[in-house]
């Protein structure tokens, strides 16, 4: 698909609105742990002030429910953003109050503002139509460079569209990067091709995995959703994190896969606990015998050199999932090494954000990796074939 581009845009000394993905990760005391994504906005940014623009930021952070929650304020993204921009940028009290049209009124040449918290407005996630509006009155020029929430109809990615034209609106370079990328994965990989699927639950991959069937030529499944499948195949899964409703469709999957001669990897062992804990007693078992009362947290070492013997010829890795729960030490090792091993292979590796982003991070692959997405829920619905709601208006039509 062919987007909007900003390039093509008359941008000169005009009001530019630039919806953004500054939901990032905070430690304890408030402070930013990964700028991935505020650094991932720069190109965009730093475009439009070439052009003399000002420029009004917006973005969420986490969940505060359409209330005012000072613990998600955007202020600690508005000192990173300066600090990398070396400019002043301006963080307005209120979203579309008093004091950020006042702020949007005062804007010179070359300023920057940011919004406070979106998700501070109840209309934000209802895509509310009169809050579209409202964002859309602040600009001549409306940009979405948040691939991380364009699978989400809110009213700053999908409604404000609707007080755009196609002469007035684009893709940021960011979100056309990323669309871009994973257009040509999907329909024109480097073959031999494999995804690695984990993460907790088959309904959360279930469609990504039945459209990439017919794109790939292995699956290697890891993380909780692998009981599922082995519980199908009639083995003990003990008290492992399993979706009974699903067992059909896992079936299915593995059928579909043998129909299209895709190769299927499941767990062979696994790494077993006693309960769901950082300090449980765990053991390696075999994928056929997890003790009853015992549930699998992590895929074993048998596991991990088979998934690397599978791996060995592969020229594209697609991988979106964790094999085990890695945020505990105990039962992250098996997600470090094959984290180690495919960055450390010459195959094209992509990492589907979300926590296999946050993976890679913690131990210190980033960079090894050769594309990492900033959207964890974006990627999985491109995955299964969808148009996303905040990418749809910007598709260039055939006239």
């Amino acid at each position: 698909m062919e987007l909007l581009n900003i390039k093509k845009l008359d941008l000169d000394h005009k009001k530019v609105f630039i919806r953004c993905d500054f939901n990032v990760p905070m430690d304890e005391f408030g402070n930013i742990s990964d700028d991935r994504r505020i650094k991932g906005a720069l190109a965009t940014i730093n475009y439009c002030l070439d052009q003399d623009c000002s420029i009004i930021l917006a973005s969420h952070l986490g969940r505060p429910k359409g209330e005012v929650n000072e613990k998600y304020s955007l202020a600690p993204v508005a000192k990173r953003l300066s600090n990398i921009l070396k400019r002043k940028v301006i963080l307005a009290k209120d979203v579309v109050g008093e004091d950020a049209f006042a702020q949007v009124e005062a804007l010179k040449c070359c300023d920057i503002l940011l919004l406070e918290n979106l998700r501070f407005e109840p209309g934000e996630t209802e895509n509310d139509s009169d809050l579209s509006k409202k964002l859309a009155s602040m600009a001549d020029i409306y940009i979405n460079d948040a691939f991380g929430v364009s699978h989400r109809a809110h009213a700053s990615v999908e409604g404000i569209t609707k007080y755009f034209t196609e002469t007035s609106m684009a893709a940021g370079f960011l979100l056309e990067r990323e669309i871009n990328f994973f257009g040509k994965l999907i329909n024109d990989p480097v073959r031999p091709f494999a995804a690695i699927v984990g993460g907790s639950k088959v309904s959360g991959k279930l469609e990504a995995l039945i459209n990439l069937l017919p794109k790939v030529d292995k699956v290697f499944i890891g993380g909780g959703m692998a009981f599922t499948f082995l519980k199908q195949m009639g083995y003990d899964i003990g008290a492992s994190l399993v979706e009974d409703d699903l067992l059909a469709d896992a079936q299915h999957i593995m059928d579909e896969a043998k129909k299209l001669g895709v190769k299927f990897y499941l767990p062979v062992d696994v790494i077993a606990a006693e309960k769901f804990s950082a300090d449980a007693v765990s053991k390696i078992v075999t994928a056929q015998e997890i003790p009853s009362e015992w549930m699998g947290l992590d895929i074993g070492p048998a596991t991990v050199r088979l998934y690397r013997e599978g791996l060995n010829d592969v020229q594209t890795v697609l991988w979106n999932g964790p094999m085990g729960v890695y945020e505990m030490e105990k039962f992250a090792r098996g997600s470090s090494k094959i984290a180690h091993f495919v960055a450390d292979s010459f195959a094209t590796t992509v990492v589907g954000g979300g926590d296999t982003a946050d993976l890679v991070q913690r131990i210190g692959l980033d960079e090894e990796m050769s594309f990492i997405s900033t959207g964890g829920g974006a990627s999985l619905e491109l995955l299964e074939g969808k148009i996303l709601p905040g990418v749809a208006p910007l598709i260039i039509t055939e006239k």
